[in-house]
């Protein structure tokens, strides 16, 4: 065989090997996006079963702000195991901004401000938001190498292959960074 001949074969397996690499990362990646949501799930689901208990709580001291209180209660009635990932994220945003509502209508109730219930769940909320923050960072720290191997070259040849396509990031929305606006009617 002469060096034309090695060279080539030596380019093909360097290639060959190449592709074979890459694919192994994007099957990495995609395995580290779904652990990062399902850990993030963890809490998202949490979060999602303790507003109940909140809105129970506040019902007995806000009677006259039941729009709000019914806003929640409906975005709450879909049923959770049956959402899409990105139906997940959609759906916990708005939550959120619910929430947060509702914690400043409670800032005008003193009696449900010294509650001990209140007090326990907005304790617990607490800690629950800021284990989504954290693992909303790490998220989107995988979604970003993940969408940054499917958009750089040559990578991306690879990606076209698979059928791959960028990925959503669990992002603030810009409703979600307003400030919270009560009206009292």
């Amino acid at each position: 065989m002469n060096y034309l001949g090695i060279t080539f074969v030596g380019i093909v397996i360097l290639v060959l090997l190449y592709i074979l690499i890459t694919y192994n990362r994007f099957i990495k990646l995609k395995n580290s996006i779904e652990e990062a949501f399902s850990t993030m799930d963890v809490y998202l689901k949490r979060r999602w079963d303790l507003v109940p208990n909140l809105v129970e709580t506040v019902k007995g001291y806000a009677m006259h702000e039941q729009s709000t209180l019914k806003e929640i209660v409906e975005l709450r009635n879909c049923p959770y195991e049956k959402m899409s990932m990105s139906d997940k994220m959609n759906q916990n945003s708005l939550l959120g901004k619910q929430i947060n509502q509702l914690m400043a209508l409670a800032e005008s109730y003193p009696d449900l401000k010294a509650n001990e219930n209140f007090i326990e769940l907005q304790t617990e909320l607490s800690k629950i938001e800021n284990d989504i923050v954290q693992s909303r960072k790490y998220f989107n720290a995988v979604v970003k190498a993940f969408n940054d191997k499917v958009e750089m070259f040559p990578s991306n040849l690879i990606a076209k292959c698979m059928h791959l396509e960028k990925k959503e990031m669990f992002a603030v929305n810009t409703e979600e960074r307003e400030n919270v606006k009560v009206n009292f009617k």
